[in-house]
């Protein structure tokens, strides 16, 4: 999973690279909630300025993800049509600039993917059966949450209706 660029080698007017780096590139935990289902794809433009390199071109990946309203998994492509990359040349050896490309993908994921923002966007409105955490589960899931038994404000209520009655 290396994409290795020797600086040596680029002429003045810089040099295109396009393809795909696998998936696995994402090397996400097992338990994250993005998984990616397509490869990193990048068709960039490599130029090197003194001992600079410039990436410009697209990148894009596909993943799954988990709608924050609705709790549905989609897919949503994150497609950067204009990079551009500054990497800073410690010496001339060749350089492998993949994780470079990943890390543009992933600072672009949303922080609070919406399923209505997906690649084949869906209804995204809140299922209220996803705020019965207070509930008994035996009970039937539309029947009103349980009264509670202590009030801890009673005294504070007591103390302003009798300012009220005042």
């Amino acid at each position: 999973m290396s994409l290795l660029i020797d600086p040596t080698t680029i002429p003045e007017e810089g040099v295109s690279r396009s393809g795909t780096l696998p998936a696995e590139i994402f090397d996400f935990p097992a338990h994250d909630d993005a998984k990616p289902v397509s490869p990193l794809r990048y068709d960039i433009l490599v130029q090197r300025f003194g001992s600079e390199l410039l990436l410009t071109g697209e990148l894009s990946a596909t993943f799954e993800l988990t709608c924050v309203i609705t709790m549905q998994r989609f897919t949503q492509t994150i497609r950067l049509d204009h990079v551009a990359i500054a990497i800073e040349l410690e010496n001339e050896l060749p350089l492998d600039i993949a994780d470079e490309l990943r890390e543009e993908i992933v600072i672009e994921m949303p922080h609070d993917p919406r399923c209505d923002q997906g690649d084949v966007p869906m209804v995204c409105e809140n299922n209220s059966l996803n705020f019965l955490l207070d509930k008994n589960p035996e009970n039937d899931p539309h029947s009103p949450p349980p009264t509670a038994g202590d009030n801890r404000w009673e005294a504070l209520d007591a103390l302003q209706q009798r300012n009220d009655n005042i």
